[in-house]
């Protein structure tokens, strides 16, 4: 669908961030970006998510001095609390109970980082996500098939965990990690695809 103009390197290894460029014909390369995911302490969720984009793609820079580096976090907020991974099948349980029959927030934020160009864009997106309400068993046996345990809020809306999922309002794309519309626009504003 687009041509890639600009080398562009993607610093995640989450399927999702790759299957949605892949989706657009967008050519790209791979990294991971590791680095320590800690919110400061009265640091809002906005801009902890904006701050966790920016710091992945700053912390592969160095390897990709000529390239655009495109770097992304998602979290799932309800009621002021960041919902991340959960840390084992309990923590899992807590977290389904809680979004179950309730809306809550998913921001994505992203970078846009060419080193050598000294150029650096972070954009923040959020979309309200409306889970079912779930039985006991429903949230066991969603538990069981292994999927929301490496998902911030413990369900991806792209697999098993999307029949649970009543309504969205914003960019599906937000909600799976990489809000596409803004990125689209921020890679031909940069002439990185045409």
């Amino acid at each position: 669908m687009y041509k890639t103009i600009a080398p562009l390197v993607l610093a995640s290894q989450s399927p999702r961030r790759r299957e949605l460029l892949a989706q657009m014909g967008i050519e790209f390369s791979l990294t991971s970006a590791d680095i320590e995911e800690c919110q400061f302490a009265d640091e809002a969720a906005a801009d902890f998510v904006t701050r966790m984009a920016m710091e992945k793609a700053l912390a592969v820079a160095d390897k990709y001095p000529a390239s655009w580096i495109l770097s992304a976090d998602t979290i799932v907020v309800l009621n002021d609390e960041i919902l991340g991974k959960p840390e084992d099948k309990i923590d899992a349980v807590r977290m389904l109970t809680a979004i179950a029959g309730n809306w809550h927030v998913v921001f994505t934020a992203f970078t846009l980082h060419n080193p050598g160009q000294q150029i650096s864009v972070s954009r923040l997106d959020s979309s309200r996500v409306k889970i079912a309400a779930l039985s006991a068993a429903q949230v066991k046996a969603y538990i069981e098939t292994g999927e929301p345990l490496d998902k911030a809020g413990s369900y991806a809306v792209q697999g098993i965990g999307g029949a649970f999922v009543e309504a969205i309002e914003g960019s599906p794309t937000t909600v799976i990690g990489l809000p596409m519309p803004l990125v689209i626009e921020e890679f031909l504003q940069n002439y990185i695809i045409s």
